[in-house]
């Protein structure tokens, strides 16, 4: 078997795609695997809600600094996007932003290291705080330009299955992070300054991988890119995605809660870590099998995985009302049932943008829906703090009504796979 039909073939099987007949696009979707890879891994590794909170910790950093990781880092992957798109759209091949953005991460994160290895206290805190932000806007860069060019590389109901694939494929390298954080193995600073350094490389090697990618010339968008906020007002469609979209953000705001429901024994680092591990082992199970059912029906995908949030957060309120939510297996559990909806609606959402935007207004419509979506989640998340006030149970409730409401509103979508 040659080497082309060796690619055609293992893309087949991981995609899920009956034949294909184009090279190209099986060489080109091994890329996207690879890379997709290899920068998921990093994300791992590097993740505000553990790694980047243990080390500013650690280091001295004070505690508001901390706490402002992960909406550093949310709402700067999110908000630039409709400010990059009309970059992105005068560019002849695209791939060039997703290469700059992976670089641009690859960067920040070996700063990180070197700021880790020479501050302490605030000065550590603000510099890491500071290119977190820097890495977060790379990151949007390369979000804002990858849906484009998935779209010009890889044909519709093979798509999800390969990004799918991928965040499986990843989650084995982020479980086995998480086995040594829990385990106590890699509690040292050393050691967690040594996986932020290989995410740097992770990234740097995934820009490298993917600007070999295969991609045909677009026609270069001259007016300036084409966000045009009329979209919104044009496209009820869009409108309502935006919608279960953002009602489901509650996915990802709320593990935080459930460790706090749990108790906190163990120390911050071994909670962070279980949620680490509940995460990597809900995408190694789910993410691909989420990637081919969103080729079918992605409408569908949105529906299930928010009702499957709601369940895992209203159980988590029944086992605290039993008092069971201490128990060593309890919210391990719920994690690993709310991560199989996070990463659900990672799937869902991705792969449903994807096949409902215009072929030449995907960067456009994507960056619209990230920037209203970025500015959801600064809102649900500080409204979630402050029911939380009230006690963790009172800002799961809310999280697990939003998520609840998903699916009621996912009714109104098309079935764009059809």
């Amino acid at each position: 078997m040659t080497d082309s039909h060796a690619s055609e073939t293992v893309f087949e099987t991981l995609s899920g795609a009956e034949a294909t007949d184009s090279r190209t696009e099986a060489r080109n979707g091994l890329r996207h695997i690879a890379s997709l890879s290899m920068t998921k891994i990093a994300d791992g590794l590097i993740n505000p809600k553990l790694v980047l909170s243990w080390l500013l910790t650690a280091l001295g950093a004070p505690a508001y600094l901390v706490g402002a990781l992960v909406p550093i880092r949310e709402a700067g992957a999110l908000l630039p996007q409709v400010f990059l798109a009309g970059w992105v759209a005068r560019m002849r091949h695209r791939k060039w932003a997703w290469v700059i953005g992976s670089a641009g991460q690859g960067i920040a994160a070996a700063l990180i290291v070197l700021a880790a290895l020479t501050l302490t206290g605030a000065a550590a805190g603000w510099a890491i705080a500071g290119l977190l932000a820097l890495l977060a806007v790379s990151r949007a860069m390369a979000s804002v330009s990858y849906k484009e060019v998935l779209g010009k590389t890889v044909r519709k109901t093979r798509r999800g299955g390969v990004t799918g694939f991928a965040a499986s494929a990843a989650s084995i390298g982020v479980l086995a992070f998480a086995v040594l954080l829990i385990s106590g193995l890699a509690q040292s600073q050393g050691v967690v300054i040594g996986a932020i350094g290989l995410a740097a490389l992770l990234w740097l090697a995934a820009a490298m991988l993917f600007s070999t990618l295969e991609e045909l010339a677009s026609d270069p968008d001259r007016q300036g890119g084409g966000v045009d906020w009329a979209i919104l007002r044009d496209n009820p469609q869009l409108r309502r995605f935006i919608l279960v979209r953002g009602l489901l953000v509650s996915t990802a705001l709320a593990p935080p809660y459930l460790v706090l429901l749990g108790g906190g024994e163990g120390g911050q680092l071994g909670q962070l870590g279980a949620l680490v591990l509940a995460s990597a082992a809900a995408s190694l199970v789910s993410s691909w099998i989420w990637g081919r059912m969103a080729d079918r029906s992605s409408r569908r995908v949105l529906m299930l995985s928010g009702a499957v949030g709601a369940v895992a957060m209203l159980a988590a309120l029944a086992l605290d009302l039993a008092g069971l939510a201490g128990a060593v297996w309890a919210m391990p559990a719920v994690l690993f049932v709310l991560m199989i909806a996070y990463h659900g609606v990672r799937q869902g959402r991705s792969t449903y943008l994807v096949d409902m935007a215009p072929e030449d207004r995907r960067a456009a419509w994507s960056a619209v829906a990230n920037t209203v979506i970025g500015s959801i989640l600064l809102a649900v998340g500080a409204l979630g703090g402050a029911a939380a006030l009230l006690g963790p149970e009172v800002g799961l409730l809310l999280f697990a009504g939003l998520a609840a409401l998903a699916p009621v509103a996912a009714l109104g979508l098309d079935e764009v796979e059809r």
